[in-house]
């Protein structure tokens, strides 16, 4: 078995950490690789989450790390442990070398359950945008399909013609393909967001020179 990947306390906006995103559940399985510097909140990680999975942020979501619960502030959490404000914690503050896995829940409705890793963690190139795409398997399920067993019935009746939900699910599902990523949208969606955590390296790079003709 390999050592778990060390986590600094390093505050350097430099250090980067390697994530591999994992829809559970699913077979074959749905994944994505990420880098992210360890400075990130799992605010920012659960937008950064979003982007490489496609999805829109349209519904409520929480990170369990260990027995403690990270989310938005909400007046009442139905009699569970207490959630603690996740713009307010970083990524460094809650990996340890003994802790590099957290699980993160999305949608309470449908409730899609995806496992983070850490699988390393190094200096990052000073001239690269962070977070970064890396790569991943097969596409997302759409919002709103009904969890996980919605998800499997749709690709049933999309395979077979002759299902008889084949004509509603590919009128709902439109041009979804479970085999091909749109990477264009992601590495878009976290440009943005690397964007807005370093705005003046932004307009930076919008006020380079324009190249000269050949």
């Amino acid at each position: 078995m390999s050592p778990s990947p060390k986590i600094a306390a390093s505050d350097s906006l430099n250090e980067i950490a390697t994530v591999r995103v994992e829809l559970r559940d699913t077979d074959p399985l749905i994944w994505r690789e990420v880098e992210v510097p360890t400075s990130i909140t799992l605010k920012v990680l659960h937008d950064i989450i979003q982007a490489v999975m496609g999805w829109f942020d349209y519904h409520l979501w929480e990170f369990t790390i260990g027995k403690q619960r990270y989310g938005l502030p909400m007046d009442e959490d139905w009699g569970t442990a207490p959630r603690k404000d996740a713009a307010k914690v970083r990524l460094r503050d809650v990996l340890k070398p003994r802790r590099t896995t957290i699980d993160y829940l999305y949608d309470f409705g449908d409730s899609w359950e995806l496992r983070l890793t850490v699988t390393g963690v190094r200096a990052g190139h000073p001239a690269a945008s962070y977070p970064r795409y890396l790569g991943g398997e097969r596409n997302a399920p759409p919002e709103d399909c009904g969890g996980i067993p919605g998800f499997y019935d749709m690709l049933d009746a999309l395979a077979d013609p002759d299902h008889p939900n084949h004509a509603d699910a590919t009128e709902w599902a439109d041009d979804y393909d479970p085999d091909t990523i749109d990477e264009l949208p992601i590495k878009y969606a976290l440009l943005r967001i690397a964007n807005r955590r370093n705005p003046a390296k932004a307009r930076l790079i919008n006020k380079a020179p324009p190249k000269p003709d050949n």
